[in-house]
């Protein structure tokens, strides 16, 4: 849990950033992992649309002062190279990072950490906004995640109208295939998801009788991690980070 490590104990990290294979292409991402030599559960950090940016690796470095080895791929690497900003920005105008990409190096970087000596072989995703839609996502298409958070991904649920070539398919319509447990964290004041749709993603879960628990926040809306933006809610974004360790020692560590 948050603030529980022992004043005699090890806290310790090393980070790096590194190129991966992904099919013939080489892909950046943020890595983070304990010292020691483990064995420990891996994390593939999934990005929010704001991009590969500071407050990503910060939040990979996070997990892995938790004791879990993480790494948070570059899902813009392909558009080129330049602040966050400004490759976000790029990207945006070009409708946005294609889902299948988005599939391929998160798969990817699953079999990177398995193949990683300090790896025990249990992995989760996790990822905010779209990254948490992406990790919903990933997880119904790709085998082999044994946790999976989604924090307030908004486009879980579309119509038709929203569809795009970009994003051609809505993940709750693939629930079926989901076969890891399910943590999503949402705040109430959103709209993107709404209450509703979060609703609408809950029972269809319900439904197929997955293995899921959500958590709703009163007087948070959409971001309430983010600690550098107006959004930001330290006592509802402290208390999500307790349930996401929580879940993740169970599933990951158990």
């Amino acid at each position: 849990m948050w603030n529980s490590f022992r004043t005699d104990g090890q806290v310790s990290i090393a980070t790096q950033i590194i190129t991966y294979p992904v099919g013939g292409e080489q892909i950046h991402a943020y890595v983070a992992r304990p010292q020691g030599e483990g064995p420990f559960p891996g994390v593939v950090v999934v990005h929010h649309m704001p991009g590969w940016d500071e407050f990503y690796q910060e939040f990979t470095e996070r997990l892995a002062r938790h004791g879990y080895l993480a790494i948070c791929p570059d899902l813009y690497c392909r558009f080129g190279h330049g602040t966050s900003d400004d490759v976000t920005a790029l990207v945006r105008s070009q409708g946005g990072v294609h889902d299948e990409t988005v599939v391929a190096d998160c798969g990817a970087a699953l079999a990177w950490l398995k193949a990683q000596p300090a790896c025990s072989g249990k992995v989760g995703i996790i990822g905010s906004c779209s990254g948490g839609r992406h990790a919903v996502l990933v997880a119904s298409r790709v085998p082999g995640f044994a946790a999976v958070v989604d924090l307030w991904g908004g486009g879980v649920i579309a119509s038709p109208d929203q569809l795009s070539p970009a994003r051609p398919v809505a993940p709750i319509d693939l629930t079926k295939d989901l076969n890891a447990p399910l943590l999503g964290i949402f705040g109430n004041d959103d709209r993107s998801p709404t209450p509703e749709q979060v609703n609408m993603h809950e029972a269809e879960l319900r439904k197929l009788g997955k293995r899921y628990e959500f958590h709703r926040y009163d007087g948070a809306g959409h971001g309430f991690f983010y600690y550098h933006t107006p959004a930001y809610r330290p006592e509802q974004a402290m208390n999500a980070w307790n349930k996401i360790f929580a879940f993740f020692k169970e599933h990951l560590q158990g």
